[in-house]
């Protein structure tokens, strides 16, 4: 897509025409299985030399252009004839819809698989759970307070997410497109936008540019963990460990490129009517986001209250002893794991 807006491909396009461009894209095994390796050689090379060098420092650059470039994004949005609508569908709420669900009885029960979503969502754009979070927070000073980095880390999460609904969605309306279509929307709807707006090439050149680099800081996140533990647990040369947990990562990524194309007809768990459609790659997305995240932020709540020494915690938090620390305390140690525990239960019981 960089080099598609930076050739000007989608300049005036229409949004049907947006939508095939990208249902071709997703239909070439070849060139996904191509951009796949490609991406995988990038991560393997920067792990295997270290996070802490160039890419580290290219960030606290390329991360706030990335915002500037959505405010201005946002400024093309509030200017479409869609976006009171689009503003209405990101923040109008429906109840009704989020606490129930109808089955082919036609009868209502409560479901809580908004709920599940939800926390899913949570813990995956903020990166709990995983690991990730942890090779980051590695990187912080000494002296520095976890509490008030993780508020501004969610504070700042948030409002990026809802300042791109608000590009994204007028846009969807203005155009005619499907709001529910999923993680693909961006490649539809920001097109369209880059297409018809003023210097949309350059603006839309460098927007893509910057979403690789963004995809690419949180794939060397997420495989540091694994390649940091062969390391340290098994003695092994960074180069070797780097290797083989991208091979083993590029070989699962086989997985999501062909569910697309050739094993689009591809069905695991059809068997169950919750997942009678999805792909391979929807069936990952759900495991890891909405079971497999979950339950990692689940261990390490109880290895930082149960296991964890509280002077250690205390420390680490820099949040002092006092009242503010004993309501986390209080939080992660019985409400946080009987909250997670119930709505994860709730879900593989649904399913």
């Amino acid at each position: 897509y960089i080099f598609r807006t930076a050739t000007g491909t989608f300049t005036d396009v229409t949004p049907d025409g947006i939508g095939s461009i990208f249902r071709t894209f997703l239909s070439d095994s070849e060139g996904l299985l191509f951009w796949h390796t490609a991406f995988m050689v990038m991560t393997m090379l920067v792990v295997a030399r270290g996070v802490a060098g160039g890419l580290e420092k290219a960030v606290k650059f390329l991360m706030p252009a990335l915002f500037i470039i959505l405010i201005i994004l946002l400024g093309y949005a509030m200017n479409t004839t869609a976006f009171d609508e689009g503003v209405r569908f990101l923040f109008t709420p429906d109840f009704h819809a989020l606490l129930y669900s109808t089955n082919e009885a036609g009868v209502e029960r409560l479901s809580w698989n908004p709920v599940l979503i939800a926390m899913g969502h949570a813990f995956f754009t903020l990166s709990l759970g995983m690991g990730a979070i942890m090779v980051y927070g590695s990187y912080l000073p000494q002296n520095a307070s976890i509490a008030k980095t993780t508020f501004m880390i969610a504070a700042a999460d948030t409002t990026v997410a809802l300042i791109a609904g608000m590009v994204i969605f007028p846009i969807v309306f203005a155009n005619g497109l499907e709001p529910g279509s999923g993680p693909g929307l961006i490649f539809q709807t920001l097109p369209l936008a880059f297409g018809h707006m003023p210097g949309g090439i350059f603006f839309g050149t460098l927007f893509f540019i910057l979403l690789s680099f963004a995809a690419w800081t949180s794939s060397i996140s997420l495989i540091e963990p694994a390649v940091a533990w062969l390391v340290e647990n098994r003695n092994m040369d960074r180069m070797k460990a780097s290797v083989i947990m991208g091979i083993t990562c590029w070989l699962f990524g086989l997985l999501t490129v062909f569910s697309f194309n050739i094993w689009s007809d591809v069905h695991p768990l059809s068997m169950f009517e919750t997942f009678r459609d999805s792909t391979i790659f929807d069936l990952l997305d759900y495991l890891t986001a909405n079971i497999m995240l979950p339950l990692g932020g689940l261990l390490i709540a109880i290895f930082s209250v149960w296991i964890m020494h509280e002077d250690a915690s205390v420390d680490e938090l820099k949040m002092g002893s006092g009242f503010t620390y004993q309501v986390w305390h209080l939080l992660v140690r019985y409400v946080t794991p009987f909250a997670v525990i119930i709505v994860v239960l709730r879900a593989i019981a649904v399913i």
